[in-house]
């Protein structure tokens, strides 16, 4: 019996079209070159970075990459809705590569909010992936609360605990206490930028979550109350308890407190909620 050997003959190989590379977006600030470093695997998060930067900055973007998609998981399960696509990009915001310079977008919403800039921290991009936490937590409110004290507070302690806590110079509640402890219960400042309002709402928000409320709650409670709602009423729909009872219990539980106000978490909660 005779086994020849037969040259096998080779197969066509179907010519794979190579993807694109995704185009950046227009920026809230950034006006340099965005080098695209890639795309976490369901798609949803494109980041790129200022090549300018060197390879301490694309370590933070490809980092972002690795975590963008546990971020979004995360932030989908406190706001209770599924997130969309967003682009983000790595630079130094204020000239800063540690993380101080923040970050920023254009909006509360996946329309208007796509397109996030989020600060270099070079060797430390934990940092980096609480900041996106940050912008992206306030795409998710709908279009509430935005440029609020109330938004910002929330979209802080988003970052806060899905960030494992990595901004702690960050913190604006032991600036509210220094000041004199103002009521920002009941009533809403219009603004973002304001120390002593977005204190007090991380103070409120650390005791409320102390009273056994978790942030998701604490989270889809404050975007069904919208623009016009306070931490008063959202104690009062989260509790049952009269709006009226809000400050006046608030304010002696911090004033009972042993050691003070020293950080935006005065309660002590943020270890206890750590979403991975």
């Amino acid at each position: 019996m005779n086994h020849p050997i037969k040259k096998t003959p080779l197969k066509q190989t179907p010519t794979r079209r190579r993807r694109a590379t995704p185009l950046p977006p227009e920026w809230p600030s950034f006006v340099g070159t965005a080098q695209y470093v890639g795309t976490s695997p369901s798609g949803r998060v494109t980041v790129f970075v200022d090549p300018t930067l060197g390879e301490p900055g694309v370590q933070n973007a490809q980092d972002m990459v690795n975590d963008a998609d546990r971020i979004a998981k995360a932030n989908d399960g406190i706001f209770g809705t599924i997130g969309g696509p967003v682009s983000v990009i790595i630079y130094a915001i204020g000239g800063a590569t540690d993380g101080t310079g923040g970050a920023d977008h254009g909006g509360c919403d996946y329309v208007t909010g796509a397109a996030i800039e989020v600060c270099a921290s070079f060797g430390n991009s934990a940092r980096v992936s609480a900041l996106f936490e940050a912008e992206l937590s306030e795409c998710s409110m709908g279009g509430n609360l935005c440029g609020l004290s109330t938004g910002e507070a929330l979209s802080r302690w988003c970052a806060a605990v899905i960030g494992n806590n990595a901004l702690p110079d960050f913190a604006t509640a032991p600036t509210w206490a220094q000041d004199g402890m103002p009521d920002y219960v009941d009533q809403t400042e219009p603004t973002d930028q304001d120390p002593d309002s977005i204190g007090c709402g991380m103070a409120f928000l650390s005791w409320l979550m102390s009273l056994g409320q978790t942030l998701g709650a604490i989270a889809q409670a404050m975007v069904s109350l919208g623009d016009s709602g306070t931490l008063a009423e959202l104690y009062q729909q989260l509790t049952g308890n009269s709006a009226a009872n809000a400050w006046p219990e608030f304010i002696a539980a911090v004033q009972a407190l042993p050691g003070g106000v020293t950080s935006d978490d005065p309660f002590g909660q943020t270890s206890q909620l750590e979403v991975r």
